[in-house]
């Protein structure tokens, strides 16, 4: 089970859904509710999920690209 590094707070959590298209999406929530990260639509549930495992695993580690000058 993984804990939030904030004591009293929830921690972010991914919402998976189907659109009204049939596609299924998820967003990534913040601890206030506040969407931080919406994904494409997806054909398959599985393949939703395996976006979000590839978020869990990569994002960490993923390097910030500045593209504002």
């Amino acid at each position: 089970m993984q804990r939030s590094h904030r004591v009293g707070q929830r921690a972010a959590k991914f919402e998976l859904f189907k659109d009204t298209a049939g596609k299924f999406r998820f967003h990534l929530k913040a601890a206030n509710g506040e969407i931080i990260a919406a994904s494409q639509g997806y054909t398959s549930k599985a393949a939703a999920q395996n976006g979000i495992a590839s978020i869990k695993d990569n994002a960490a580690s993923a390097p910030t690209e500045d593209l504002t000058y």
